[in-house]
This record gives structure tokens, C-alpha cells and sequence, in this order.
């Protein structure tokens, strides 16, 4: 018999605030320890604390259960002081559902429709069940075992899996409900994280402390300057596993960084071959295959691992404006400077194009994750949501023109730049609704491109014309960085989806900068910039050697 020692307290409250009752306290420590299988440690708590898990009429029942003595398991259910009828049923139904799967199970249908007529049916709960009950006694042996989570089940494992179902009906003071204690400290380092206000944080939160993130947490310190480009850097983007980044400029190249073990970032391949400046970069879904867009020229697709030019997409009589992947990577979706949007096969087969879609020149568009949704600029004020599957249009309309937009990771925001230095936050899983507005960055004469980014991108980044990058809190909209060392207008900002400690931005200086955690000292030597160096060759491929490739892959039109 389990006896409290001397040596305890008798308090029945326990914590500091007197708020955790004592028996509650140990029934949850000792469930937690049985469910980690230290059965032995247990026991021992059971029998020191005098607190039993469960009563001896449970312990009975429990056992009656896994016995699979189904009958005395009712009756004993019926000792246990419940005072709601409902609850009763629920937990008989559950009992008397067993015993008609496990003689079924053993060739007795006879006896299972005895169970089901004179115990189940006169529950006169849960109809739908019952007459699914009732058509496995006509079916084929191999569909008798509906109520089993698995064919050919060990009636064992599943009274198991029938005392959890128990203990979700049962009340909690019953039967201690299964993982409670992890629940409860899930719960609350949610409740830390969520209080949080710049929770950035790429470590799991430690349950020895209470969970703080300070403003050392965002990336506010430039760790290095990228040097390969030679004119203004429009555009960059980090890959989808974060392990390389490809930048876009007006020196007609774009480059492909690497992102090496430590966090540095090493040119992997000069890309050439484009007569204009090259708008923007997409990265394939998995990562091997880039995308690059001449301003109103043509789109280059580029193997990764060889920095070769596969293939070249254009249109007679047309400049391609964007580009961009669906989501099965096979194929991929351009904006013309007449106004369409385009799908083309991989191999050049354009798939369809949508005439008319647009009344603006503005380049951006995304695709939901599903590849159902078509998010493209409708006029200079409004964005136009399409359902390929439905046909239907939702519209976005602003006051001000549209600059660019981003689609969150979710897919249930929009974040739309606008002329009038303001970047609206848009949900869009349904009725599109404006929930946050952004301000504080410059933008007069060129497009400037904003993210989402951070830990569960809580936080919004801008470039700005006045050579600054600005970070957002999203959820409460204050300015919490505003990062200088740009000595021009920065054009786009990108976030590493995998780091939310690396975030990188693009400027008319010529200049690539890499942000990351401050720190005391940081030693770090300017990528693609050194002692001789034209800016453009450094090391960081294959061979030691950074390359500049000219496209040979095969042309379509």
C-alpha cells in the first residue's frame, strides 16, 4: 500500500502562488513517467507521495480492459461514480465496440450480433457507427476488421489504443489523460514564444529559463560585402533551402552564391550571356535549376551544380518581363510586355497564356504552393487573384500604383510595395482584407522590393532609396532596425528561409551585403574583392575558381 513519508510536506497546494494542487501535481509527474516507459520510477513515486495514479476501482477497470473481460468492464464502469449519463454511453459504446470487432475478429458473428442488437443498439448513441457495425457482418473476412486501426491488429495492441480513446471520454480525474505534463509545458513555451515580441530565435526554447529574444537576435550587423557585380544590383534571392543565394544586375549578369558551413558566402558561378540588364531570378522548387529575365528580352534557364545555360525561352515580336516556377518544377510562368501572362514546358511548348490580364508593366506575380492561385498585377492599382480551377477573380485595389508584391510562405498574405512609400500587408485566404500598413522607407523614383522573413516570418524587410534597409515587427508594424552601410539606393531585400539570422540586400552601389548577428569582432574579408581583383572572380566553386559562363544551351521560340 502506497504511504506518504515523514519527510514530505502535507501541503495541499504546491508552487509559489499556491496554485498547483498537490495530488493533481504528482498524478501528472507519475502518468509522465510511465508514458516514458520508467515503469520502476514510477511505482517508486506512487508508493513515497502516497498518491496513487488511479483509484483501485480504475486500476480494476484498466485491467478488465486490457483482459478483455468486456462485460465485467462495464459493470465496473458503472462503480466508478459518473455522474454524467452521456459520458457513460460513450465509454460503454467504446467498450462494447471492441467486443464486437474481436469476436468478429475470431470467426464469431453470431456472438458479434448479439453484441451488436442487444448491447450496442440499445445505447441509441452514435447511429452512423452502428450501421457501419452492422454491414461487417455481411462483408467479406477481409473487411470485417473496420474498427481495427490496422489489418491483422494484435487485439492487445488495440485495447491499448481503446484505454487512450477511454481516457478522452473519461473524466480527468478518472483517468489521467495521456502526455498531460507535456502538454502543459507545451503550452507553455508557447505562451513564452508568442509573448516574445522579437522572437528570432534558431534554438528550440530551453525549459531551464524563461524564454527572452533580444534585438542582438535580428541581423543588423553587416558580416560581408559581395563585390562580383559592376553595376546597380536589382534584385536577389535566396534558394528555398537557403544554401545559395542568386543575385540579378545591370551588368547583364547574375551570379550564384553559395553559402558554405560557417555562414559565408562564396561566388559559385558568373552567369552571361543576356544583351540587357537582368530584372530578376527565380530558383526551381528543388533548388538545381535558376531562372534569369532580361529586362524585355528573354528568360534563360541554368543548371546550378555546372552554371550552364540549358535552355532560352522568348517570344517573337515580345520581351518577357518576369519569371517564375510552378510548383511541380515543370513548368515555369513569364510576364510580357504586352500585357499576358505565359506558361511554358519546360522544353520552350508554350502550355497557355491569359491575353489581356494585365494593364501595367509591372513585372511581379506569384503562384500559390498548389499551383491553383495566380497573383499578378491587374492595373497600376489593383492585383488580381485568379483561380485557375474555379476561373474565379478576387481583386486587391489600392489607392496608390503598384511597385511589387511577395506572397508570404503560407500563401495567405500579400505584401504590396506602393509609389506612396507605404507597404500594405494583405490576408488573402479569403475575401482580401488589409490588416497592416508599413512606412518609414524612401522610394521616389525606383522599385523597391520588401519580404517577409525572420523566425515563422515575423518580420518584414525593405530596401529603401535612401541607401537603408528597414525591418518591420509584423505583427505590430514598428520599425525595429534600420540598417546603414549601402552608400546607394537599395533595391531588394531577401531573407534566408532557413537562417533568420541571414538576411542580404541589393543596391545601386554595385554591392551585395550580407547581415547577420552582431558580434564583438568579425573578421571577414569582402567577397569577390580583394587585393587585383576586378570584383568579379573569387574562389568558391568546385576547382577553387569562380567561373564566368557563356550560354550555350538550346533556344526556343
Amino acid at each position: 500500500m502506497a504511504r506518504p513519508l515523514t519527510s514530505q510536506g502535507k501541503e495541499v497546494m504546491v508552487g509559489s502562488k499556491g496554485l498547483i494542487k498537490r495530488d493533481e501535481f504528482v498524478r501528472i509527474i507519475t502518468k509522465s513517467l510511465y508514458t516514458l516507459g520508467y515503469e520502476k520510477t514510477g511505482a517508486i513515486l506512487e508508493e513515497e507521495s502516497g498518491i496513487t495514479l488511479h483509484s483501485p476501482p480504475v486500476n480494476v477497470f484498466r485491467k478488465q480492459v486490457l483482459d478483455g473481460n468486456w462485460d465485467s468492464a462495464v459493470v465496473t464502469l458503472n462503480t466508478l461514480d459518473l455522474l454524467d449519463e452521456n459520458i457513460v454511453k460513450s465509454a460503454v459504446f467504446l467498450l462494447l465496440e471492441q467486443k464486437f470487432f474481436e469476436l468478429l475478429r475470431n470467426g464469431n458473428v453470431m456472438g458479434a450480433m448479439k453484441t451488436l442488437q442487444s448491447e450496442i443498439s440499445p445505447l441509441g448513441i452514435n447511429r452512423k457507427r452502428v450501421h457501419e457495425m452492422a454491414s461487417c457482418l455481411i462483408s467479406s473476412p477481409q473487411n470485417v476488421l473496420v474498427g481495427f486501426s490496422k489489418p491483422g491488429i494484435e487485439s492487445s495492441n488495440s485495447r491499448f489504443k481503446l484505454l487512450e480513446e477511454l481516457q478522452k471520454v473519461l473524466p480527468p480525474t478518472v483517468m489521467v489523460p495521456e502526455r498531460r505534463l507535456e502538454n502543459l509545458v507545451e503550452q507553455a513555451l508557447t505562451v513564452q514564444r508568442e509573448a516574445c515580441y522579437l522572437h528570432n530565435s534558431v534554438d528550440g526554447l530551453s525549459l531551464y529559463i524563461d524564454h527572452h529574444c533580444g534585438r542582438d537576435q535580428i541581423p543588423s550587423q553587416a558580416l560581408q560585402v559581395l563585390c562580383a557585380h559592376s553595376d546597380e544590383v536589382w534584385f536577389l534571392q535566396f534558394s528555398n533551402n537557403g544554401k545559395y543565394l542568386a543575385s540579378a544586375s545591370n551588368d547583364k549578369t547574375a551570379v550564384i552564391w553559395k553559402v558554405d558551413e560557417d555562414g559565408e558566402l562564396l561566388l559559385k558561378h558568373t552567369l552571361t550571356g543576356h544583351e540587357k540588364p537582368v530584372m530578376m531570378v527565380a530558383w526551381s522548387p528543388d533548388d538545381c535549376q535558376l531562372l534569369t529575365c532580361g529586362m524585355e528580352e528573354v528568360i534563360r534557364r541554368w543548371d546550378v551544380e555546372s552554371g550552364e545555360c540549358i535552355h532560352v525561352y522568348e517570344k517573337y515580336g515580345v520581351g518577357l518581363l518576369s519569371c517564375g516556377w510552378f510548383p511541380d518544377g515543370k513548368q515555369i510562368l513569364s510576364g510580357l510586355n504586352d500585357q499576358s501572362l505565359c506558361l511554358w514546358d519546360l522544353d520552350g511548348k508554350q502550355a497557355d497564356c491569359w491575353e489581356g490580364q494585365r494593364s501595367t508593366k509591372t513585372s511581379d506575380f506569384a503562384v500559390s504552393k498548389d499551383g491553383k492561385l495566380i497573383i499578378s498585377t491587374s492595373r497600376d492599382s489593383a492585383i488580381l487573384l485568379f483561380n485557375r480551377d474555379t476561373k474565379q477573380e478576387r481583386l486587391i485595389e489600392e489607392e496608390h500604383t503598384v511597385t511589387s508584391f511577395s506572397l508570404s510562405e503560407d500563401g495567405d498574405f500579400l505584401l504590396v510595395n506602393l509609389v506612396n512609400e507605404q507597404i500594405h500587408l494583405w490576408n488573402i485566404r479569403n475575401d482580401p482584407i488589409r490588416v497592416k500598413r508599413y512606412t518609414g522607407h524612401k522610394r521616389s523614383r525606383f522599385v523597391i522590393r520588401s519580404c517577409f522573413g525572420g523566425s515563422e516570418q515575423a518580420f518584414i524587410a525593405s530596401g529603401s532609396e535612401d541607401a537603408k534597409v528597414y525591418i518591420w515587427h509584423r505583427a505590430s508594424g514598428d520599425v525595429i532596425e534600420t540598417l546603414s552601410g549601402h552608400s546607394g539606393a537599395v533595391n531588394c531585400v531577401s531573407w534566408n528561409p532557413t537562417n533568420p539570422h541571414m538576411l542580404a540586400s541589393a543596391s545601386d552601389d554595385h554591392t551585395i551585403r550580407i547581415w547577420g548577428l552582431k558580434k564583438a569582432t568579425v573578421k571577414r574579408r569582402d567577397a569577390g574583392s580583394s587585393s587585383g581583383s576586378n570584383g568579379i572572380h573569387m574562389n568558391g566553386s568546385a576547382n577553387g575558381n569562380g567561373f564566368v559562363h557563356q550560354c550555350n544551351g538550346s533556344r526556343s521560340k
